[in-house]
């Protein structure tokens, strides 16, 4: 497989053992792993770069697990969480899941069961995209964007649209009136987080804002440190 097609997860585990064991055998089955040893450090991970799914460790130093889901859930409202736990508490599971987690395993547990609940979470989470990518036409106030055309038109005017302009807008379309991860469009569109790719999606949201200018309805907001935001106003 090329490394630009394999997983990419984020683990956030404080024991250096089972960090390690986790590590070695994740990318042994082709995973791309980025190990952090607390909460913090997974959380700087995770703001740099773009990952397909998130395992974390609830008791760790720093940040603790359900700190740090609700911050990667505050950057990213569709990366799959997983937690890993010692803990079998009911309480434990429902705040894990209150704090924005997928799935939830408790230790000790054997590499084939979470082998087995990644891979059925990946594959509801690629049935999540495949749908949204069957979406192909949006109305955005005034404006009807149609992605398959690369057009956008209002009052009789037609806007044609290149490539990764209407991927980007059709993205924003997907995450209307919420917040579109900066990693995410990047490595959806661009492949790479990189700075200079950031900077040309900065140019892009530009022009699209321009297009969009006809209807004060509509905008294309900032959202600092996180992404951008398409709003519709009623």
């Amino acid at each position: 497989m090329d490394t630009k097609e394999k997983i990419k997860i984020v683990l956030a585990e404080d024991d250096n053992n089972l960090g390690g064991l986790l590590k070695e055998y994740l990318e042994a089955k082709n995973y791309m792993v980025s190990w952090a040893k607390n909460g913090k450090e997974a959380a700087d991970l995770f703001k740099k770069s773009g990952f397909d799914l998130c395992l974390l460790d609830v008791m760790m130093p720093m940040k603790d697990g359900f700190t740090l889901a609700r911050e990667i859930r505050a950057m990213n409202k569709t990366v799959p969480i997983v937690f890993l736990t010692a803990k079998s508490m009911k309480e434990d599971a429902i705040e894990g899941f209150n704090s924005g987690a997928d799935d939830y395993i408790t230790k000790p547990f054997s590499m084939e069961e979470l082998l087995l609940r990644l891979n059925a979470i990946l594959r509801r989470t690629k049935n999540q995209i495949s749908a949204d990518d069957s979406i192909k036409e949006f109305d955005i106030g005034i404006y009807h964007f149609d992605c398959e055309n690369q057009t956008l038109k209002a009052n009789k005017k037609e806007q044609f649209l290149t490539t990764k302009e209407a991927d980007l807008l059709r993205l924003l379309c997907l995450h209307k009136n919420d917040i579109l991860d900066r990693n995410f469009a990047l490595n959806s569109i661009w492949k790479d987080d990189n700075y200079f790719n950031s900077r040309s999606m900065d140019v892009f949201v530009t022009k699209l804002r321009k297009y969009l200018k006809d209807d004060p309805k509509v905008e294309i907001i900032n959202v600092h440190g996180k992404g951008f935001k398409l709003l519709i106003n009623k």
